[in-house]
Protein backbone atom coordinates (compact mmCIF):
# COMPACT_ATOMS: atom_id res chain seq x y z
CA UNK A 1 0.00 0.00 0.00
CA UNK A 2 1.38 3.38 -0.96
CA UNK A 3 1.04 6.13 1.59
CA UNK A 4 1.29 9.81 0.96
CA UNK A 5 4.24 11.33 2.79
CA UNK A 6 3.36 13.76 5.53
CA UNK A 7 4.52 17.34 5.04
CA UNK A 8 5.19 19.80 7.81
CA UNK A 9 4.86 23.55 7.69
CA UNK A 10 6.20 26.52 9.56
CA UNK A 11 3.89 29.49 9.22
CA UNK A 12 3.30 33.09 10.22
CA UNK A 13 -0.17 34.58 10.65
CA UNK A 14 -1.11 38.22 11.02
CA UNK A 15 -3.62 38.71 13.81
CA UNK A 16 -6.44 41.26 13.70
CA UNK A 17 -4.44 43.61 15.96
CA UNK A 18 -1.52 43.53 13.51
CA UNK A 19 0.73 41.28 15.59
CA UNK A 20 2.42 38.23 14.13
CA UNK A 21 2.21 34.66 15.41
CA UNK A 22 4.56 31.87 14.31
CA UNK A 23 3.84 28.14 14.55
CA UNK A 24 4.23 24.76 12.88
CA UNK A 25 1.77 22.09 11.78
CA UNK A 26 1.31 19.08 9.51
CA UNK A 27 -2.03 20.34 8.15
CA UNK A 28 -1.90 24.02 7.24
CA UNK A 29 -5.50 24.40 6.05
CA UNK A 30 -6.92 22.76 9.15
CA UNK A 31 -4.61 24.75 11.43
CA UNK A 32 -5.92 28.02 9.98
CA UNK A 33 -9.49 26.84 10.56
CA UNK A 34 -8.64 25.91 14.15
CA UNK A 35 -6.98 29.29 14.78
CA UNK A 36 -9.94 31.19 13.36
CA UNK A 37 -12.47 29.11 15.29
CA UNK A 38 -10.93 30.29 18.56
CA UNK A 39 -9.57 26.86 19.42
CA UNK A 40 -6.01 27.55 18.28
CA UNK A 41 -3.14 28.95 20.26
CA UNK A 42 -3.97 30.94 23.36
CA UNK A 43 -2.20 33.96 21.84
CA UNK A 44 -4.43 34.08 18.76
CA UNK A 45 -7.76 33.42 20.52
CA UNK A 46 -8.28 37.06 21.46
CA UNK A 47 -6.84 38.40 18.20
CA UNK A 48 -9.20 36.90 15.62
CA UNK A 49 -9.39 36.63 12.75
CA UNK A 50 -5.89 35.61 11.71
CA UNK A 51 -4.59 35.63 8.15
CA UNK A 52 -1.88 33.33 6.81
CA UNK A 53 0.88 35.59 5.46
CA UNK A 54 3.87 33.22 5.19
CA UNK A 55 4.65 29.51 5.19
CA UNK A 56 7.44 27.08 4.38
CA UNK A 57 7.18 23.33 3.74
CA UNK A 58 9.45 20.67 5.28
CA UNK A 59 9.85 16.91 5.07
CA UNK A 60 10.20 16.38 8.84
CA UNK A 61 8.64 17.70 12.01
CA UNK A 62 12.10 18.43 13.40
CA UNK A 63 12.95 20.71 10.46
CA UNK A 64 9.66 22.61 10.82
CA UNK A 65 10.12 23.01 14.57
CA UNK A 66 13.69 24.21 14.10
CA UNK A 67 12.61 26.80 11.54
CA UNK A 68 9.81 27.94 13.87
CA UNK A 69 12.37 28.41 16.66
CA UNK A 70 14.57 30.51 14.37
CA UNK A 71 11.68 32.61 13.03
CA UNK A 72 10.44 33.38 16.54
CA UNK A 73 13.81 34.92 17.31
CA UNK A 74 13.72 37.32 14.37
CA UNK A 75 12.78 40.93 14.92
CA UNK A 76 9.39 42.08 13.69
CA UNK A 77 11.17 44.07 10.98
CA UNK A 78 12.96 40.94 9.76
CA UNK A 79 9.72 38.96 9.74
CA UNK A 80 7.97 41.71 7.74
CA UNK A 81 10.82 41.66 5.19
CA UNK A 82 10.51 37.89 4.89
CA UNK A 83 6.75 38.17 4.40
CA UNK A 84 7.14 40.97 1.82
CA UNK A 85 9.76 39.02 -0.12
CA UNK A 86 7.32 36.15 -0.70
CA UNK A 87 4.26 38.20 -1.68
CA UNK A 88 3.29 38.20 -5.33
Amino acid sequence: MLSESVKYYTYIVRCSDGTLYTGYTNDLDNRMKVHNSGRGAKYTRSRLPVELVYHEEFATKEEAMSREWHLKRLSRESKEKLISATEC
